[in-house]
């Protein structure tokens, strides 16, 4: 099972405008900050839209073995628009980097916690919507790494 494999790992917040980046360390123990992306709003009709094949160029950089993409699941644990949308870019994305699995995992909150974080230690404002979609990554990755922490225990 991929989960159990050691090596990096890449932790995706997927937003309308940006996309938050995480890597693992190869041990699968701490997630990091990467980088923010610009979402390409209007790619050329059959075009690979340049988020995609930036986060691919990353995989590739990173030899990530595997990519963990927040899913914005709502309170009630249902699918609802952004959830529709991030398993269609899920699935763009798995197209383009395969055969590098990508696993979805439940983020409920992650950005509300990141933002949370970043006001605590006094990053506030612009500052923090420049880092806030990395912060979400973060959360979303290390979620994600201390359950398989906890199913292998």
């Amino acid at each position: 099972m991929t989960e159990s494999l050691r090596g990096v790992r890449l932790g995706v917040d997927v937003g309308q405008v940006r996309i938050g980046v995480s890597r693992s360390d190869p041990h699968m123990v701490l997630a990091t900050p990467l980088v923010t992306l610009a979402r390409e709003q209007k790619p050329r009709p059959g075009a690979v839209p340049s988020d995609l094949t930036e986060l691919a160029a990353l995989v590739a950089e990173h030899e990530a073995v595997q990519v963990v993409v927040g899913l914005p699941i709502n309170l009630a644990g249902r699918d609802g628009p952004a959830a529709e949308h991030v398993r269609a870019y899920a699935r763009q994305l798995a197209d383009v980097i395969a055969p590098v699995p990508v696993t979805l995992t439940d983020e409920r909150m992650s950005t509300v916690v990141a933002s949370r974080r970043l006001a605590e230690r006094g990053v506030r404002g612009k500052r923090q919507r420049a880092v806030v979609d990395q912060a979400a990554a973060v959360e979303i990755l290390q979620s994600w790494l201390d359950a398989q922490r906890r199913r292998t225990q």
